[in-house]
């Protein structure tokens, strides 16, 4: 799709985003952690796009970002733990596996699992993009096994090549990856990041 255009983050240059994303492009932009990149989940193409940018293994599954806990949960089930979770982190630094309900979303997401990783960000940027997208494949913007970037800066700087538009929201707060917890039987912590475990089963009980 030819070189990639470079947004500062207001509405119009969001809706622009949302274009590229809807019409099969590949976008990236701020979260409350990281810089992320994304597209629709549910074409193939744009999913597969992904792993080739980041140089990912296709066995990894993404996780995918979404702008409301109802939108959550028409595409996975949260069970009464992953509610619990929800209300009190999101939007928020964690990331909350569950058991997947809508099978139009491309298999290429989940890497063969049954389970799909969801998250509500805390960045007004992407929560505007998300209000027009939906969802949105949420996983880092930086070649697989580097370190996450922070600015739009480091992602121009990084090496990172083949997305089609990137959205400048500055440099993002944490600069930690989400806490990944599943829920799929008993919960347990999968990745800690920005949110300590300690924290999560004072809220859930033991993990």
């Amino acid at each position: 799709m030819g070189k990639q255009k470079i947004f500062q983050c207001s509405e119009d240059a969001v809706a622009n985003c949302a274009t590229v994303v809807n019409n099969g492009g590949v976008v990236v932009y701020p979260t409350d952690t990281i810089y992320g990149i994304g597209c629709n989940p549910y074409n193939a193409l744009a999913v597969k796009r992904i792993f080739t940018i980041k140089r990912r293994s296709d066995k990894k599954p993404l996780p995918i970002l979404t702008y409301s806990v109802q939108d959550a949960e028409r595409i996975v089930s949260l069970g009464r733990i992953g509610r619990m979770l929800a209300e009190r982190y999101w939007p928020g630094a964690l990331t909350i596996v569950a058991p997947l309900i809508d099978h139009r979303i491309s298999p290429q997401v989940m890497a063969g699992s049954s389970s799909l990783a969801v998250r509500i960000p805390a960045n007004n940027c992407v929560l505007l993009l998300l209000s027009h997208c939906r969802y949105l494949v949420g996983t880092s913007a930086n070649l697989s096994g580097e370190r996450a970037l922070k600015s739009a800066q480091e992602v121009l700087d990084s090496g990172l090549e083949g997305y089609d538009a990137l959205l400048n929201g500055g440099t993002v707060e944490k600069g930690i990856e989400s806490t990944i917890v599943s829920v799929e039987g008993k919960p347990k912590i999968l990745r800690e990041g920005a949110i300590k475990s300690k924290e999560i089963a004072h809220l859930i009980g033991p993990i």
